[in-house]
């Protein structure tokens, strides 16, 4: 069994290695020359750790990770701490602990498991075709390849995704800006071992610790698509939209290199069920593309990958009925993250003030085991729970 897959960022490196593992050949074919990731890190919780661990990389994966050992919430004008609390509940209780890291670290990692020579870069796929045995993929460059099955892992704007669902599917503006990067550990601005969430207007600043001694940092802001921002008014554009805010945001802010800061309008789409046609198989943002607020994307697609593997490898009614199979363990399941978080977004980002303003309330009495409750149950719907 051959499977083409489509796409070498977190998803489709996780689905080429849990094939791999499964004794599936695979041929992964990746669209840019070089994969700049998008994002400066990443938050992996633990199902998507499991999952990680699963595909062999427990190791690896422990020494990329931060510290992160609690988490608190700062009020915006003052920074007094709204709450504080250990995550150790949440790690006794499901078995394994989260690692933020760096997206380009995760990425290296990916593909040093896979093998960095047998991804095939600067392959755009056009379109796909079913053959009587198979599916057929074709690429800008001329180059066919065929497979028994493909794994359209090509991301947010898929080009599969389409032909799969058969119409096209709109991305939904989410209402926000972030930025992020990646900054030296300054203990003056938040706890080296905590994740630390400026919250108020409707807004956020939020720094997670990554391994090399750095945090990982985000700014949200409420604003119209489209506006003209670039790395070249980061600073300034930050400085404006949090005016007033805390004397660790001002410091912050004065810390991030503009270069290597990331400016991102959030989109999602509206989820749906149809995850496979015939031999194709959608698979990460492809599949259930989200906004970042409850830190399940990239978790998601690893879920994804194993899922698929496992049923590629446990079941003998052929390859349309594993993948359908793949299809009934995951479409509630990514539906409801991408619902979960758009929910968590609307709440963070001011989408009813009055909303916001009572979730800052909450915080000021918040014990951590209401938080740690939903990341719980989050966290336990995941395959290797």
């Amino acid at each position: 069994m051959k499977a083409i897959i489509i796409g070498g960022g977190i998803g489709g490196l996780s689905a080429a290695i849990a094939l791999k593992r499964c004794g599936i050949s695979t041929e992964v074919y990746e669209a840019v020359k070089e994969i700049k990731p998008v994002g400066a890190a990443i938050s992996i919780w633990p199902n998507g750790v499991k999952c990680l661990n699963w595909l062999g990389m427990k190791e690896p994966l422990a020494a990329l990770g931060g510290p992160m050992e609690f988490m608190a919430y700062q009020e915006f004008r003052q920074g007094q701490t709204l709450t504080r609390f250990s995550l150790d509940p949440l790690v006794k209780s499901v078995g394994e602990r989260p690692y933020p890291v760096a997206r380009a670290e995760l990425q290296a990692m990916l593909l040093d498991a896979y093998g960095r020579d047998a991804v095939q870069f600067g392959k755009r796929v056009t379109h796909i075709e079913e053959t009587p045995g198979g599916v057929r993929a074709f690429f800008s460059d001329g180059h066919i390849a065929e497979g028994d099955l493909l794994i359209a892992a090509d991301g947010t704007h898929s080009v599969i995704r389409p032909w799969v669902l058969g119409h096209q599917t709109e991305r939904r503006y989410a209402g926000y800006v972030n930025w992020n990067g990646l900054v030296e550990i300054d203990e003056s601005i938040a706890p080296a071992n905590q994740w630390t969430t400026f919250v108020g207007e409707g807004k956020r600043v939020s720094l997670m610790p990554v391994a090399g001694n750095r945090f990982y940092f985000f700014f949200d802001v409420p604003l119209p698509k489209g506006l003209a921002e670039d790395r070249t008014t980061v600073r300034e554009d930050l400085k404006r939209y949090f005016s007033g805010w805390a004397a660790p945001v001002q410091k912050l802010i004065n810390a991030i290199d503009p270069q290597t800061t990331n400016r991102i309008e959030i989109h999602d789409i509206e989820p749906f069920m149809q995850l496979v046609r015939g031999r194709v198989a959608l698979l990460g943002d492809a599949g259930h593309s989200t906004t970042p607020d409850i830190g399940q994307g990239g978790c998601a697609a690893m879920e994804d990958a194993v899922v698929l593997a496992i049923a590629l490898q446990t079941n003998s009614l052929g390859i349309e009925d594993a993948l359908l199979r793949y299809q009934d363990k995951r479409a509630w399941r990514v539906k409801d993250l991408v619902l979960k978080a758009r929910k968590r977004s609307d709440v963070t980002h001011g989408k009813e003030m009055s909303v916001t303003a009572g979730w800052y309330e909450e915080l000021k009495s918040e014990t951590g085991d209401r938080i740690l409750a939903g990341m719980r149950e989050t966290i336990l719907g995941g395959p290797l729970a």
